[in-house]
């Protein structure tokens, strides 16, 4: 018995028969089959892993080979019986998709189970229907595997930075993305050829559409904002850029400019009763700023607040073996709690808001931008677009032009901050230039 955990071994001690928490897993794929072999590799890691049983698991095919071994009986392609199922605890689900997740998901949670999801696209789309639902059930919904893979950043904002006054919450948090733009700036490569190799080594889908157009990091800023924040977020108020835009040519500008191009998602408030701001777009950030150095398929978030100041968490953003370390922490604190008390829910635990933050329309941002502009070479049309920016009191940090594209001049412009509506003002009057023949890139400055 020497190697019983501390609980088990008082129940056996007073004759008591140990009942472990028992786990119904909807998923075998790759997640699911690490987060199956984390919690039977127990030896080395917390005790309270010995306190679970994976009592059932649920596929959709059982013909499909599986690298994992489960005693006979345990996987089943009945999904419904595993959430109905009164014998079990806890629920972790790692199937994916928006349906049938969502449906087992808060049926789980009207029969009383805690859930376990690694499914942003689910939580960000019907975050306030489960959330409502849990708290309705008395139950949780933990969700760390959701945003940043094995990165710990859900429970952080839940908890170890709950008292701090969210200012910004700033992430490099699609690692496909991540890993296209870092080989183009390192190798000089077109977007297409990166994206191609990207698909070849399983870095992107054989669809990259959710990734490359900022899909995926909008799900994952909804749920960072709506718990940096204190409230819940519309998806669709999410403003979003993808990154088929970003050549290599502005990657080379950006280099000589002091900067590095990164997808970012962004949800920031300039003052703690102001209207947030929440977008995710290719962004010119400083090559002194932390997010600068994140390179290939690595996540970071950066949490600004006060009065912690800027703390950023790295770390895989996505795998196996990352993803299954955050399911089976989540797990491991539902045990916990289930250990302790059901009587009181937990407050640092349980979804704390209700109603919906302001989202600031993306014309209302404040920011720089960083414009390219493919012109005749005439002169004055340097003074021209100077003139232009003025009218709608956009202030120039640097105008310069760069060189020739067959016959045409190449000019590149960075401003300071601006109202993004009067830049864009500024550029409509632009284009109707004589001049102008083109303007190929419009990325905004960090």
């Amino acid at each position: 018995m020497g190697c019983l955990p501390t609980l088990q071994l008082l129940l056996v001690k007073l004759g008591a028969k140990f009942v472990g928490v028992k786990l119904g897993i909807l998923g075998l794929g790759t997640v699911g089959t690490g987060t199956v072999q984390l919690l039977q590799d127990t030896v080395g890691r917390h005790p309270l892993l010995q306190e679970i049983e994976i009592y059932r698991v649920g596929v959709r095919s059982l013909s499909k080979p599986r690298t994992v071994e489960l005693p006979e009986g345990v996987i089943t392609t009945d999904l419904e019986a595993i959430v109905n199922d009164p014998a079990v605890d806890i629920v972790v689900e790692v199937m994916g998709g928006l349906e049938p997740a969502r449906s087992l998901i808060l049926k789980a949670l009207s029969n009383g189970k805690h859930v376990v999801t690694a499914n942003k696209a689910a939580i960000a789309r019907f975050g306030a229907e489960i959330f409502t639902a849990a708290n309705q059930a008395g139950v949780y919904v933990m969700l760390e595997a959701a945003v940043g893979g094995g990165i710990p950043v859900i429970q952080p904002l839940k908890q170890s930075l709950s008292v701090n006054q969210i200012n910004a919450v700033t992430g490099i948090v699609n690692g496909t993305t991540n890993y296209i733009l870092t080989r183009m700036q390192t190798e000089g490569s077109n977007f297409d050829d990166v994206l191609a190799d990207a698909q070849r080594l399983g870095y992107a889908e054989a669809d990259p559409t959710a990734d490359v157009d900022g899909l995926d990091a909008a799900d994952k800023i909804a749920i960072l904002a709506s718990l940096g924040f204190g409230g819940r977020i519309h998806l669709e108020d999410v403003y979003c850029e993808g990154i088929r835009q970003v050549s290599k040519t502005d990657i080379a500008y950006a280099e000589k400019l002091g900067f590095v191009i990164k997808l970012l998602a962004i949800a920031k408030r300039m003052t703690p009763s102001s209207p947030l701001s929440i977008r995710v777009h290719p962004t010119l950030v400083p090559k002194a700023h932390p997010l600068a150095s994140i390179n290939g398929v690595y996540n970071a978030i950066l949490v600004e607040g006060e009065p912690i100041g800027q703390v950023m968490f790295f770390g895989p953003g996505a795998g196996a073996g990352a993803t299954a370390s955050a399911v089976s922490a989540d797990i491991l604190n539902l045990v916990a709690t289930l250990k302790t008390s059901t009587a009181n829910p937990n407050p640092l635990l349980a979804c704390r808001h209700q109603d919906y933050c302001e989202i600031a329309p993306i014309a209302e941002l404040i920011t720089r931008f960083y414009a390219r502009f493919l012109t005749k070479d005439q002169p004055g049309v340097i003074g021209k677009l100077g003139t232009c920016f003025g009218n709608f009191g956009v202030s120039l940090e640097s105008i310069v032009q760069t060189g020739f594209q067959r016959e045409l001049a190449e000019i590149v412009v960075v401003t300071h901050d601006v109202q993004e509506g009067d830049f864009r003002q500024a550029l409509t009057e632009i284009r109707h230039l004589e001049a102008i023949d083109s303007i190929p890139s419009i990325l905004r400055v960090l």
